[in-house]
C-alpha cells in the first residue's frame, strides 16, 4: 500500500535515472583528489555559488562543523539565530566540536534585522571574546521554510564586513530559497564568505552536502573534513548522484512548492487545525492543531499511511519534495480532515 511520506525532504530515494548515474560513475580517491566525478560536483558547486573552490561532505551538519573550526577559533563568538539548525539540530557541535561560544539573536520568523545583530558584534579585547563568525541559515527550517531575501543578506554581509565578521551561509536548501524568490543561489551566495548546500534534501540524493568558498579557505577545509573522519576514497559514486541532481533536480523545485501551498490552502477555514502561515514561502508547512500533535501523526500513519513528525505540543510539520506526488498529497488532505472533524 502507498505511504505518502511528509516527515522531512531527506526521505527521499534516487531516481532509477540517478541509480544509473551513480553505478556507472568514474571513480579515484578523493582523499589524493583524484577523483574526477567528485572533482566534476565540486567545479560545479563552485561555478553556480560563484565561489573560487568547493568541497564535498558527508552532510550538512559536517559541512557547518567545518565552516565553525576554519572561520573561528576555540573561546571566539559566533552569532546565529536562536532556532538555527546548528543551534538545535546539530547535537551540540559548535560547543564540543568548534569550541566556540555562540550568541543566539532573535529574527523575525527567520529574517534577521542587521541592526539589531550589530548591537552583539563584540570586538576583541582583554576581556571580551572576538565575534568571528555569523551563521544565516537559507532557507529557515524552524521558520516554516522561510526565504531570506537577498536584500537582508547584503545588508547583514555588508554590516559584518565592516566590523570584521566572516559570514557563513548554512544553506541546506538554498536552491528552494533560489527557486521560490527568482533569486540565484549564486546571488544569495555573494552575501557570504563561505556556503554550503544540501544534495540529499530537495535535490534528491542519498547523501551529501558541499561547502564552497575561497580556494586556500577550502584547502583548510580539506584538513578539518579529513580530521573529522570525512576523507572519503571512491566517493565519485556518492558524488554522481549530485552532478545529476544539479542537471535535472532544480526546477522541478516550484513543484513542491505548489504542493506546499496545496496543504496549507486546504486547511484555511478549519477550526482545529490551521497552518502556521497561510502561503508556505517553500515547500514546508507547519500546522497548529487543537488536537495533540503526535496523536495527529500518530492516526494518520496508523489509519491513512501519512507520515509526519510532530515539532512541539500542538504543532507538526510537513514537507513536500520529490516522492510526494498529488496523490500524497490528497491522501494527507483527506486524514487531516478526518482525523479533525
Amino acid at each position: 500500500m502507498k505511504i505518502a511520506d511528509f516527515r522531512s525532504d531527506t526521505v527521499t530515494r534516487p531516481t532509477p535515472a540517478m541509480r544509473q548515474a551513480m553505478a556507472f560513475a568514474d571513480v579515484g580517491d578523493d582523499v589524493y583528489e583524484d577523483d574526477p566525478t567528485v572533482n566534476e560536483l565540486q567545479a560545479a558547486a563552485a561555478a553556480i555559488t560563484g565561489k573560487e573552490s568547493a568541497l564535498f561532505t558527508a552532510s550538512g551538519t559536517m559541512s557547518n562543523a567545518i565552516a565553525l573550526k576554519v572561520h573561528a577559533n576555540p573561546g571566539d563568538q559566533v552569532l546565529m539565530d536562536e532556532d538555527a539548525h546548528s543551534m538545535v539540530y546539530e547535537v551540540g557541535l559548535p560547543a564540543t566540536i568548534a569550541q566556540v561560544l555562540t550568541l543566539q539573536f532573535r529574527s523575525n520568523q527567520g529574517v534577521p534585522d542587521a541592526k539589531a545583530i550589530l548591537e552583539w558584534v563584540h570586538p576583541e579585547s582583554l576581556h571580551t571574546p572576538r565575534t568571528s563568525l555569523l551563521v544565516l541559515e537559507n532557507t529557515h527550517n524552524r521558520a516554516g521554510g522561510t526565504v531570506i531575501p537577498y536584500e537582508v543578506c547584503r545588508d547583514v554581509y555588508n554590516m559584518a564586513r565592516h566590523n570584521g565578521v566572516a559570514v557563513h551561509i548554512d544553506g541546506a536548501r538554498i536552491f528552494n530559497a533560489a527557486v521560490a524568490s527568482d533569486c540565484t543561489v549564486a546571488q544569495f551566495a555573494s552575501c557570504a564568505d563561505t556556503i554550503t548546500f544540501c544534495l540529499s534534501k530537495g535535490l534528491g540524493c542519498p547523501v551529501g552536502s558541499v561547502l564552497c568558498g575561497p580556494a586556500d579557505w577550502i584547502a583548510r577545509a580539506r584538513r578539518v573534513r579529513k580530521m573529522l573522519g570525512g576523507g572519503l576514497r571512491q566517493a565519485g559514486i556518492l558524488a554522481a548522484a549530485g552532478v545529476y541532481a544539479l542537471r535535472n533536480n532544480v526546477d522541478r523545485l516550484k513543484d513542491d512548492h505548489c504542493r506546499a501551498l496545496r496543504l496549507a490552502e486546504a486547511f484555511g477555514t478549519s477550526t482545529k487545525i490551521q497552518p502556521v502561515s497561510a502561503k508556505p514561502a517553500t515547500n514546508m508547512v507547519y500546522f497548529k492543531t487543537t488536537l495533540p500533535a503526535g496523536t495527529v501523526c500518530t492516526r494518520l500513519a496508523e489509519q491513512y499511511n501519512v507520515l509526519c513528525n510532530p515539532t512541539a505540543l500542538h504543532t507538526f510539520r510537513m514537507v513536500t519534495h520529490l516522492d510526494i506526488d498529488d496523490e500524497c498529497v490528497e491522501m494527507a488532505v483527506s486524514g487531516l480532515k478526518a482525523i479533525c472533524q
